[in-house]
This record gives structure tokens, C-alpha cells and sequence, in this order.
């Protein structure tokens, strides 16, 4: 008897509100792969126009009402996307007909709108079908006024697909009224909320994951069903939901208040708010450790101020530059100081994002060094350095987020020691391509950003940041050539299967190298320490990673950090 085949996964991940840009070329950068992948997010206002578009079915100027316009490389003509509207992209194995060959678009489309059927009627809107020579959904079909809730383009090419549908559920219908839907006159557009459905993004999101999940969906055969992986994100709009450290107010004492319920025991020690203990308990994290906790064996660092440490400090104090180890309080300090290896930080000493695990000044950026590449170049001369780290701080005050500033130094160091390997910590740059092209361009042995923790924390602990984001920045370095690396910050109340599954999509846009260390709260106005992760978590990790998800080099244990042993990483990636 012959076993039936097994159960591909389908990795679901629910990203929020993600520009078109980061989007696509997070898609871009997931379609080489193997592994099945549906995203699911909201847009920023933008007119997307498929294959077969015609500008003359954009009826206003984008620019005045605020939208942008993208080519894109999906079939059919123009649409909108925006908030208020689901946007699905299934970047999945579709097989072809009859199980061999080319794959079957039209049986592929067809899923996808039994998919958006089937969640329709889920959410109590059952008269929705097919309307012949008009892909997608619509509402009363059979009627003289037929009314499309679901648009759809796709684009399969070696038996995987691309881009996908896009559900309204209360957009401004307003937008519609500003072009000629898919190219169809005569045929208006509606949503849920239009048809009396009135439903949170949430529940639609929460639909569409359980209808996946079912026999037969998308491109699963009829007897078939999709093992699913799922993660989420949970959004935070309002300054006040932020972390002390995140609003601004600075780091913070070692006091706080006893009502906390993110400590073992109350305690006057635990600096934790009321309000963000809310928060924090909203994306899961209920349990904590005090402040003034002791940290366990495996965690302690003993100072060892040697003349190499004392003589790299030397050396950063003669040509007034910054480190991140010293910045960023890094428990390593002393280990890679007398070990020859610093890593530089550049563009200032001040970030313009907030995160609420990091300790670098947040005050208000003053201008960049032009001097500071030929610095650290001359630097590493002085230390010899083969291998050169250099991060960043944040800099969303400079219309390219620093991207030429970290070039330069690149090109800085390569001037004067050409043999020397550099590897670039990086910013999102808010997501600009140039800008981000610049950097890539200037060719670093490693390009590394970090994704920092997994999807659930991304807004508790980065919230400036994007998950979504950070996956393409990662991918468009990937497409660029280089070898990518990226970390992971655990013990923020994340679950394991969180780390691997984070682990997995980094695995999926062609990262090399990953690294995974324990955080440690730096004040009380900053994150607390959900709990202290086991060495034999962080060994496991390192299997998962190298064995079965195939990344170059995993770097995991409690006192790693993101440019911990980076020459032996960057070798072993090689």
C-alpha cells in the first residue's frame, strides 16, 4: 500500500500595515524557494497596475490624493489596495495539470476564489460566487447588479505563485470612485461593511487561516490539507502603549511600581508600568522577573580590563570613535577587546528609533562626522584588523538614513587595508530602495539586519520597525549577491517554536547567517526580562538551524550577540 504523501506546511504570518514596495519584494524574495508562504497584511493607499493595465483607467493625479503607483509584474489591470482591505499573497507550489507539467492557472485562480468564497460565508455573507469572464469574487452574481468584494491577480511561473487577492472588508470606498476597477465600467466594487458585515480585520485574518487550513485549499488536493505555521503580530497605535524608553523619557532607575504584575513576586525593585504591563500581557507576555533578580551561572561576565581591552580603548578615545560594545552595554566587551576586535558604530551615537531592549542615547541626533569614515578606516589600520564590524544608529532625520555615510566607510576602509573583510550592521533605511541599493552596491563581505525577535514582540520591542520590512531588507541583499545575516533576541516572552519559525523565515529569504542570544534588560524604563533561556534551548536552536532549515551558520547561546565571533561566522558561512 502506498503511504499518501505528507503534509507540505503552510507558513501563515498575519504582517499588519506594509508598504508595496517591502511587500513585493518580500514575495520576490520567498519565490526561488521551496517552502509554501502566505502573507497577510494591509497596504498603504496604492494603485497597482497588472499586465494588462491602462493608465486611462486612473481617473486623478496619485499625488493628489496622496497614493503611490507601481507597475507590478501580476496579471490583469488596475486596482487599489489600502487599509480596511485584506491583501492575501499564497507564494505556493502549484502543481501542474493532472500532476505534471505546466500549472494549471486557471484551476489555481479558481482555488483562491473558493478560498475567498468559503471564507465569505464563514463570516455570514453567503450569496457570493464566480461571474463568468470576471475573475474574482462577487456578491449576488446571479443578479442584475453584481458587485465585486474580491479582486485577484496572480502570476505562476515554474510551478509558483505570486501576488494574490485582495478582500474589501471596510476600506474607503471613496478610492474606487477614483479609477475604473480592474478595468471593468460597468461593474461597481463593495465591501463586508457595505453588505451589513460588520467584522474586525482580526476576524477576517483569523478566517481566511482556518479556511487554509482545510482539505483541499489553495493548491492542495482534494484529500490533501496544509500543516500550518502561524505567527502574528500585534500592533501598537498609540504613543502611550510604548515602553517609558520608547516615549522618550529616558532610561530609566532601578525603581518602579509594586503593581506590576510582570515580576515573580511584587516588589518596589521592578520598574514595570501598569500601562505597559497591559501591553506586554496583550501580546501574550504575562509573566516576568524582577529588576533586581539574580542572573544564573551561565549568565555572568567577569570584568577582565586587559592591555589589549585597554589598548583598543585607547585607540577609539585618540580618534573619537564610538563602539556599539560600549554604547549598547555588550557583555562580550571583554572577550572580543582582548581579543583584538571591536565593532564601530557610525552615523553618531544617537538613534532616532526607540527600541525597548536597547541602551544606545536616544536624544536628538546631532550631525554626521564626515570625517568618521576615514576614522574608523584609520582605526582598523592601527589595529590590524582583518575583519571589520561596522553598525549604525538609526538616522530616519537624513533623507537616505545614512546609507551613503555607511558607503563611504566601507570604501574608507577598503582604500586603506583592501584584504580587510567588512561586514555592515545596518538600518531598515525606512525601507528605501536607494538606499539601501547604495549600501549593497558598495559590495560589504556581510550584510546584516536584524530582525531582533519574533513577529508576536516585533511592535512591544521595535516599534518604529517592521517584520515585513526587515525580511526584504534582508532579501534585497540576498538578490544583491551578498551574504546576509541577521539576529534574534530571546527571553521576551517568546515561545521556542516562535524562535525556530522566525529562524525559518529568515532561512526563506536566503539568509546565511543567524545569530541568537539571551536579552538582558538594561534599565528599568526598557523591557523586562520575560525569563532566562537554557543553554540546551540555544544548542537545540543552532541544530534546528544548521540541519534542518540549511542557514550557513547559527551562532546561538546566552551571551551571543549580533557581532559576536563575526569572522568565524562569516568564515564558516564561506
Amino acid at each position: 500500500m502506498t503511504k499518501p504523501a505528507p503534509s507540505p506546511t503552510l507558513r501563515v504570518r498575519w504582517l499588519g500595515r506594509v508598504s508595496y514596495e517591502d511587500a513585493h519584494t518580500l514575495q520576490t524574495s520567498l519565490f526561488p524557494g521551496t517552502d509554501n508562504h502566505l502573507l497577510l497584511l494591509e497596504h498603504q493607499p496604492v494603485f497597482t497596475l497588472g499586465a494588462r493595465a491602462s493608465m486611462d483607467n486612473l481617473l486623478v493625479d496619485p499625488s493628489d490624493v496622496g497614493a503611490d503607483v507601481v507597475t507590478t509584474d501580476r496579471g490583469g489591470d488596475i486596482t487599489w489596495h489600502g487599509p480596511g482591505q485584506l491583501v492575501g499573497y499564497p507564494i505556493l507550489n502549484v502543481a501542474g495539470k493532472r500532476g505534471g507539467g505546466m500549472a494549471d492557472t486557471v484551476a489555481y485562480v479558481r482555488s483562491v476564489e473558493d478560498l475567498l468564497i468559503d471564507v465569505l460565508a464563514e463570516l455570514g455573507l453567503t450569496d457570493v460566487g464566480r461571474l463568468p469572464k470576471f475573475p474574482g469574487v462577487w456578491v449576488a452574481p446571479d443578479s442584475d447588479a453584481p458587485r465585486k468584494i474580491a479582486a485577484i491577480g496572480v502570476r505562476l511561473t515554474r510551478g509558483r505563485s505570486m501576488h494574490g487577492f485582495a478582500l474589501n472588508i471596510d476600506p474607503d470606498m471613496a478610492w474606487f470612485d477614483k479609477m475604473v476597477p480592474c478595468g471593468i465600467a460597468d461593474k461597481p466594487v463593495t465591501s463586508l461593511a457595505a453588505e451589513g458585515i460588520s467584522v474586525s480585520m482580526r476576524e477576517v485574518v483569523d478566517t481566511v487561516i482556518t479556511v487554509a487550513g482545510r482539505p483541499g485549499a489553495l493548491a492542495c488536493t482534494d484529500n490533501q490539507r496544509y500543516n500550518l505555521d502561524r505567527q502574528d503580530v500585534v500592533w501598537k497605535e498609540r504613543v502611550e502603549d510604548l515602553t517609558p524608553f520608547s516615549r522618550g523619557e529616558g532610561p530609566g532607575e532601578t525603581s518602579g511600581s509594586a503593581s506590576s504584575p510582570l515580576v515573580e513576586e511584587p516588589s518596589h525593585l521592578d520598574g514595570t508600568s501598569v500601562r505597559l504591563s497591559g501591553r506586554l500581557a496583550e501580546a501574550g507576555v504575562t509573566t516576568g522577573l524582577q529588576i533586581s533578580s539574580r542572573k544564573p551561572e551561565w549568565m555572568r561576565v567577569k570584568a577582565d580590563m586587559g592591555p589589549e581591552y585597554r589598548r583598543l580603548k585607547s585607540v577609539m578615545a585618540d580618534l573619537d570613535l564610538v563602539t556599539v560594545c560600549e554604547e549598547a552595554g555588550c557583555p562580550n566587551i571583554f572577550d572580543c577587546w582582548n581579543d583584538g576586535t571591536a565593532t564601530f558604530m557610525v552615523c553618531g551615537e544617537r538613534c532616532t528609533r526607540k527600541c525597548g531592549f536597547c541602551l544606545v542615547d536616544t536624544r536628538h541626533p546631532e550631525a554626521v562626522d564626515p570625517l568618521e569614515p576615514g576614522k574608523v578606516a584609520e582605526a582598523v589600520e592601527k589595529m590590524n584588523l582583518d575583519y571589520a564590524v561596522i553598525t549604525m544608529v538609526a538616522r530616519d532625520d537624513l533623507a537616505d538614513g545614512g546609507a551613503d555615510h555607511v558607503a563611504q566607510t566601507i570604501r574608507a576602509i577598503r582604500d586603506r587595508r583592501p584584504d580587510v573583510r567588512v561586514e555592515v550592521l545596518i538600518s531598515d533605511c525606512k525601507g528605501d530602495a536607494a538606499s539601501l541599493d547604495h549600501i549593497n552596491d558598495a559590495r560589504p563581505d556581510v550584510l546584516n539586519h536584524n530582525i531582533e525577535t519574533v513577529p508576536r514582540l516585533q511592535r512591544v520591542a521595535r516599534p518604529s520597525a517592521s517584520y515585513a520590512r526587515s525580511l526584504a531588507v534582508l532579501g534585497r541583499a540576498k538578490a544583491a549577491g551578498l551574504t546576509t545575516k541577521s539576529s534574534i533576541i530571546v527571553g521576551m516572552g517568546e515561545s521556542f517554536d516562535e524562535v525556530t519559525s522566525t529562524m525559518a523565515d529568515l532561512a526563506a529569504v536566503g539568509v546565511d547567517i543567524v545569530t541568537i542570544g539571551q536579552y538582558l534588560r538594561p534599565t528599568s524604563n526598557h523591557l523586562p526580562v520575560a525569563r532566562w533561556v537554557e543553554p540546551a534551548e540555544f544548542d537545540e536552536w543552532k541544530r534546528i538551524g544548521e540541519v534542518e532549515l540549511g542557514l550557513s551558520h547559527v551562532e546561538s547561546s546566552p551571551l551571543t550577540r549580533s557581532s559576536y565571533h563575526a569572522k568565524q561566522a562569516e568564515t564558516a558561512a564561506r
